[in-house]
């Protein structure tokens, strides 16, 4: 017995929040989508997906797919577009049971309790977002959802909820952000900070103006965040296959990607969700090293591109930094660094390789320097990896 499936091109707000309820308690199954994507984006988007009919906020309109109608299991509460590393759509299928294990998972681990209140200002249509309401559900109370992430109306909403604040879901850009501009973390509840790497020092800055931080790891495909600074969630599981592949097990995992089962036969391995990140464990707690698809290879070595990244940001000119590989005509591949400056100047690139070189191989060291006001970011809020491959030219990029 299959549900019907709405694709819900709604803003963030209250009827998306009640579309999500409805869809947990066994209403029509929903997929997020941005209402702000170009219109060519989402008409693809809505093809691949074929649901049964378009949620927006004029209301429901039936959607005539060229495919014809295409089930969506009874299981399936919630629908994710991402595109992986692929680059193409596909859509993960999370069941009710998934995402509220997930949910209660992450409360636990925080310490939330009933009552207390989330602020959304991560996108409603990514996991992230999901997850917040997902969240707000459980602790029986209304989010406090923005549009966007903006910072005075971040911190005007934490002074509103008093004493305590309300529990935040950020990604490392958004909280660097909050610090430049002297916000009263203490004022926060909880600070879930995923989405992408986090510095040591954006962590150990923002724990001592009073922030309560904890990292996440985690998908789309996992319900979100399910290994919590490096620990994994009630009834979740993770270890490490051939070659230091993070593989992750337990009640969060996905169903199956949308029209697309040999996908999901291909990531799983009985139980396990085969991810494409390498890891290492330490004392029992998982160390994400970075994903296979930034390994770089330069003249023959490989790189692992997170791991240059995390060295570099503890270099005291460098205030936010990723670590790419661009095409070069002798080495296969140059490994760059993409770096914001810190406070104390603009390093230099022989100042950074040498800084590599103190604890990390002669190959790993950059090759190529560009200094940038931002780091470009997708609207996931993760760098945008296939932009920063790009070579640049200008008084900002620095070779050797």
């Amino acid at each position: 017995m299959d549900r019907p499936l709405h694709a819900a091109v709604l803003p963030p707000g209250p009827h998306l929040f009640r579309a999500l309820e409805a869809a947990l308690d066994g209403g029509p199954a929903i997929c997020p989508l941005s209402p702000d994507l170009p219109k060519p984006a989402l008409r693809d988007l809505l093809a691949t997906l074929a649901p049964d009919a378009v949620h927006t906020s004029d209301g429901l309109v039936p959607y005539r797919s060229r495919a014809g109608r295409v089930p969506v299991s009874a299981d399936t509460a919630v629908l994710i577009a991402t595109s992986g590393s692929t680059g193409a759509p596909k859509f993960v299928e999370l069941s009710a049971a998934a995402l509220r294990h997930s949910a209660a998972g992450t409360l636990a681990r925080i310490g939330a309790a009933p009552g207390d209140r989330w602020l959304c200002c991560v996108p409603t249509s990514h996991i992230s977002g999901v997850q917040v309401l997902v969240r707000s559900l459980l602790t029986g109370t209304e989010p406090i959802i923005m549009p966007r992430f903006e910072v005075a109306a971040v911190t005007a909403a934490q002074s509103a909820e008093g004493a305590g604040g309300a529990h935040i879901s950020l990604v490392p850009t958004q909280l660097r952000r909050l610090l430049d501009v002297g916000a009263d973390l203490a004022r926060h509840g909880v600070i879930v900070l995923g989405g992408a790497a986090a510095p040591p020092g954006l962590l150990a800055e923002a724990r001592d103006r009073g922030a309560r931080v904890v990292t996440t790891y985690g998908m789309s495909e996992t319900c979100g965040g399910c290994v919590y600074d490096g620990t994994p969630l009630p009834g979740m599981r993770v270890a490490l296959g051939e070659g230091g592949r993070i593989r992750l097990a337990g009640p969060s995992l996905f169903t199956g990607y949308r029209a697309r089962p040999g996908q999901a036969t291909g990531s799983r391995d009985g139980d396990w969700f085969v991810t494409q990140d390498l890891g290492v464990l330490e004392g029992g707690r998982l160390r994400v090293r970075g994903r296979i698809d930034d390994v770089i290879n330069t003249g023959g070595e490989k790189v692992v591109a997170g791991e240059v990244a995390a060295a570099l940001a503890r270099h005291p000119q460098v205030r936010d930094v990723v670590v790419v590989g661009r095409p070069d005509p002798g080495w296969g591949e140059r490994v760059t660094a993409i770096v914001v400056p810190g406070a104390c100047g603009e390093p230099k690139l022989a100042e950074l390789r040498a800084f590599i070189r103190e604890t990390m191989p002669a190959h790993a060291a950059p090759h190529e320097l560009e200094l940038v006001d931002a780091i470009p970011l997708l609207p996931s809020g993760k760098p945008d990896r296939v932009r920063l491959r790009c070579p640049v030219d200008g008084p900002g990029a620095f070779t050797q």
